[in-house]
């Protein structure tokens, strides 16, 4: 599967999807496929009966093969992994953010300054731009403050 990844990288997302879902599609289906006979042959409620079930839960599953019917969907997610490590790393020195809404603010914040680089805007910037902002912003435009490359306002 990662082979044909690298193949097909520069190709438009439509082509994309028409070569996963000829190569990559059968294989998937081959290993839901084998998951469910293992699954059914585990005891319910062991640790392997678990694990196996885990990926196909039905959310889990069509997560998983998002990248079947969306080709700039990556295949894997090493680029999100990388991006959340230095916050994995720093979980034990952020167990004391005052209080777990504190908590989830940061991760919220940190989330949108990952997403900001990961779409080449400068976080300090972007950041500083919304807050200047969102006093006066319409509340039913507020998707508009993401960092998504659709929105560019100023730098």
């Amino acid at each position: 599967m990662f082979s044909l990844e690298e193949r097909i990288r520069s190709r438009s997302p439509e082509n994309k999807v028409r070569w996963r879902r000829r190569y990559i599609k059968p294989l998937l289906d081959k290993l839901h496929a084998w998951l469910t006979e293992q699954l059914d042959a585990c005891p319910k409620g062991s640790a392997l009966y678990k694990a196996i079930n885990y990926p196909l839960k039905a959310r889990t599953w069509s997560s998983l093969v998002r990248f079947l019917e969306d080709g700039r969907v990556p295949m894997e997610n090493n680029r999100a992994e990388r991006a959340i490590r230095p916050v994995a790393m720093g979980r034990a020195s952020w167990l004391f953010a005052g209080s777990l809404a504190a908590g989830e603010r940061a991760a919220q914040i940190m989330g949108l300054l990952e997403t900001a680089k990961m779409n080449g805007r400068e976080p300090h910037a972007w950041l500083t731009d919304v807050l200047k902002r969102l006093p006066s912003w319409p509340e039913d435009r507020l998707d508009e403050l993401l960092p998504f490359p659709a929105y560019r306002f100023s730098e």
